[in-house]
Formats: C-alpha cells, structure tokens, sequence
C-alpha cells in the first residue's frame, strides 16, 4: 500500500497543480512559457500566500549553474521556466547563478561585496552554521510561524528536519526532504562487458580492484582504467571509513577524520593508483571532470567513481560505444570491512534568507516558498504534462526522453524544496518508452538498491557547527588538500605515513588540540539530538 499511497500523493498534486493553473488562465493545461515576450504578472491572489493587491513583490535566489540550459534555451536567468514561475508564483523571482564547483567562494564573495541574493542555498549544513555565526543569514523561525501556511505544515508534518535547520535554538534555513533517489549519493560503475572480457568477476575486495585495473591496463596501455567525476575522493576516503571533513565517534570520543591512522591508508590507495598509472594522471587540473567524463563516455575506462544516477554520461556512451555494458558496483570491502559510499543526510537544500532582507521581503519570500511545496515542484521537476510527462497511475512518464533532456531536464534547479520521493520500482514507469530510456530506467533501479544497500558511515547526524571548527577547517582544508596531492603524485617525495604525520602537524599548529576539546564539549551537550 506503501507504494499506492506515494503515487496517489502524486496523482492528487498534478491534478491540484492543474486546478490552480486552469483557474489562473483560459487553458486547461499548465502555460507553455516561450523564451519570447516579457514577463506576464498572474492575479496576484492565484496563491494565499501572495499580496492581496497592488504589484506582487520580488526576491532574488541563488542557484547552482552545472552548465545544462541549451543556448536556444536561453540561461539560467531567463528561460522558459524562470517565466513560468513568474507568471504563476505569487512573488517574482529573480535567479542568480553561480558555478556548482565553486559556489561557496563566489557566494562569499558576493556577500562580502554586498551583493548577495535574498535567498541563497547550498546543500552543506556546516555552510549554513558558518554564515550564521558570521551574522551573514538571520534566524526565520517566527517568520516561518507568522507567515507561512503550507510549510509550516509541512515542517510540522516533517518534524526530524528541525535540528538540521537549527543554530543555537533557532531555525536558519528552510529545507524538505530528501527521497531516496537524493539521500543515495555517491556510487561506482563498472563495464561488464570488459569484467566478461577479461573472465573475471565484478571486484568484491580492494584488492580485487587493483588487480582488475591493472589487467585492464595490461591488456589496453590506451585505457584509463579508472576514473572519476568530484565524487572521486570522497569514494576513496569513504572505503576507509575515513570521510575528509568528517568526525566520527570511537571510545566514546570525537576524532576528525584526517588525523586518523586510517587516513593514510586511503591516501595509500590514491598513490598507488597514480604510481601505477590506473587513475587518469592529469586529474589534478581538471577541475570540472571533463576530461574524466570523455575518458568514461568514449569507452576508454573500465570503472567510473561518480553518482548513482548518470543518465547523460549513460546516454552519451551509448551513443559512442553501443556495445558498453556500464553497471552498479557495489563498493568493494578494504580491511576495515564493506561500507556504504556517502549517502546525504535527511535534509534536503538548506534556503537561507539574507540577513539584509526586512519583514516584508521575508515575506515575500516565504509565499513563494509555500506555492513551491504546495504542487508546483512537480512541473519543475517532471515538466508540463501531455508536454514532457504523461501520468501512468499517477506516476509522471517521460513522453520523449531527448526533448525532456533539452527542455525540462534542468528546471529541477529551480525546486529548492519540493516532495518528489521514488521508489526504485518506479524507474521503468518514469522513463520514457523507447528501448534506450527503458535500459537506463532499469540500471537506475538496480543502481539505487545497490547504493543504499551498505550503510555509510555517519556515527553523528552532522558535523558540530562551532564557529572556531569553522574557522580551523577553512584555513586547514587548502594545506591538507595540498599535501595529500604531494603524498598521491609526488613519487617518492612523501610517504602516506609522512602525509598523515604532516597533516597532524599542520592540525596541532593551527588549534586543533584545543578543537577537539570544543567538538567534545558539543557532542555531549547534544548527543541526545545526534
């Protein structure tokens, strides 16, 4: 019943969806917006939460630019999409983009400039905390109290999303829940038709691994054998349990990842990856994983470190190498035993408001919050239906999965909150119909099981948000980055043991003793809450 009761939530919000669109125009199906003409302004009433009369206000929202709006889509700025929600929200809303791989800097620097959107989101929590206690974000809990309907609800409704949206005691961030599809994360794919090539089966071990990548390599010089996308180090640190930012619990203590003995063994595997030449040896400056991405949709690597859901690298690859068989696999098991790659925390995006905004902004932007998580995520992230999607008992099919990839496929930027949540049977449903769309539409089921089948390991629900840890990573991260690059592709100029030695040094010399003494103090004054 499980199932049934999720589609007919579905099923029960399009048709909401298409009530409020047909009540706001003469169309009975949701508006077709071009990239031409000027904004339209709906009837300021069309959403409780909007202004009952006179001009509907304006707030501005960060977003992610991953580089996916075609050019005769226009921008992420200005498409079809960003008028639709102007024609239909009750606020308007202006979009600022900035690059997904450096978003946090230029979000920095847009707010040490003054120029900072209203809204601005990241999916980091320790993010969230930092401009907290810079005063750069303001609480909104009575705002959320005073002037939100749908939300609210859906907060209370939600309650276990509170502590991630706190900061000592009060709510910072609007955020909703993640489905399955966004808590599984991070994954490893592998060609199954080399594994059949080579007669050997999928790697269950670490070691397996190596010796899998270097017949690969023996058999193909021209071969990568592995590759990977900016979910790559964290792959590598999560098979040793050793996660780089993060802290886990041992003995009843807190201890920081990169200062663990463990550690070095992750850095091990990186360098003997590099030595060997099993890992692409120019990834160090290819910072958006182009390179790594034509590597692995050419068909000239044999695994790929990257997420559980690929759909275009899939499609891509089959369009240059048909007879590729890429398939889940599931993380191979070091010393320390088999564990889960990382999976994301319950919370979805964390919205934070601006602490310039007034009441009156806040407002405004609070009703474009709740028409979003009333219904109108779904055209966000399924398109207009008849259009991109039809409903199948009430699941939204794909009608033609190139047209949807064009036009529709990046307007889920666009759902900060929504409550789109799966199931893994669904894939086949939600795809579209031809022979391409259906064979992806089945590895997504199975990649998604095989994603959450191991647990990752979080002994704390989030990382402690204190000011000074804050701080003290900011200024460490960088140094850490650049002497574990030593250790994996400096030859013999640094050990992993001496990396991990070096690292503790930096940790001691910047504070870290005393940190840690901190990071204590906090679990035990709310590990009832962790």
């Amino acid at each position: 019943m499980k199932t049934v009761n999720k589609v007919s939530r579905v099923l029960i919000a399009v048709m909401m969806l298409v009530s409020i669109l047909a009540a706001c125009g003469s169309n009975s199906e949701p508006p077709k917006a071009s990239n031409e003409g000027s904004n339209a302004s709906p009837n300021p009433s069309a959403s409780e939460g909007g202004k009952t009369e006179g001009k509907k206000g304006k707030i501005s929202i960060s977003m992610f630019d991953r580089g996916q709006v075609a050019a005769d889509e226009g921008t992420y700025e200005s498409n079809r999409w960003t008028k639709w929600i102007n024609e239909n929200s009750p606020t308007e809303v202006e979009w600022i983009p900035v690059p997904r791989n450096e978003a946090q800097s230029k979000l920095n620097a847009l707010i040490a400039s003054g120029e900072a959107p209203d809204l601005i989101w990241e999916y980091d929590r320790n993010y969230m905390t930092q401009l907290a206690a810079q005063g750069a974000i303001q609480p909104i809990g009575e705002y959320i109290e005073k002037y939100s309907t749908s939300y609210k609800a859906y907060l209370e409704k939600n309650a276990e999303l509170k502590p991630y949206l706190t900061v000592d005691n009060k709510i910072y961030a609007i955020a909703s829940k993640r489905g399955i599809d966004g808590i599984a994360n991070h994954a490893m794919w592998v060609r199954q038709d080399i594994l059949d090539e080579l007669g050997v089966s999928a790697p269950a071990t670490i070691d397996e691994l190596i010796d899998f990548a270097r017949k690969v390599k023996e058999k193909d010089p021209s071969m990568t054998p592995i590759v990977f996308n900016g979910n790559g180090h964290g792959i590598m640190r999560a098979l040793y349990q050793a996660a780089s930012d993060q802290w886990y619990l041992e003995d009843g203590k807190m201890v920081y990842a990169r200062t663990l003995d463990r550690y070095a063994d992750s850095l091990a595997f990186q360098k003997l990856m590099f030595d060997e030449g099993l890992i692409d040896r120019e990834y160090i400056t290819d910072n958006n994983f182009e390179r790594s991405k034509q590597i692995w949709i050419t068909g000239k690597a044999a695994i790929m470190l990257g997420a559980w859901d690929m759909p275009n690298e899939y499609r891509d690859m089959m369009q240059n190498v048909p007879t590729a068989q890429p398939v889940p696999l599931e993380p191979p098991a070091t010393a320390l035993g088999k564990t889960g790659l990382y999976q994301e925390t319950p919370a979805n995006i964390y919205v934070m408001f601006n602490s310039e905004m007034n009441e009156e902004q806040i407002k405004d932007a609070i009703a474009f919050l709740d028409w979003l998580i009333e219904d109108n995520w779904l055209v966000l992230k399924k398109g207009f239906e008849n259009e991109h999607h039809k409903l199948e008992n009430g699941i939204p099919q794909i009608i033609n999965a190139d047209v949807f990839r064009k036009e529709a496929s990046y307007a889920s930027e666009y759902a900060v909150i929504h409550q789109w949540s799966p199931e893994p049977s669904w894939y086949p449903v939600l795809a579209a119909q031809d022979e391409l769309s259906q064979a992806y539409a089945k590895l997504q089921t199975i990649s998604i099981e095989t994603a959450l089948k191991n647990k990752f390991r979080r002994d704390i629900a989030y990382n402690p948000d204190l000011p000074e840890l804050s701080q003290l990573i900011a200024t460490f991260r960088p140094i850490a980055e650049q002497i574990e690059t030593k250790v994996a592709t400096g030859g013999n100029a640094m050990t992993p043991e001496q990396g991990l030695e070096e690292l503790r040094k930096e940790w001691k010399r910047l504070g870290g003793d005393n940190i840690e003494g901190l990071v204590q103090e906090w679990y035990e004054a709310n590990k009832e809450n962790l």
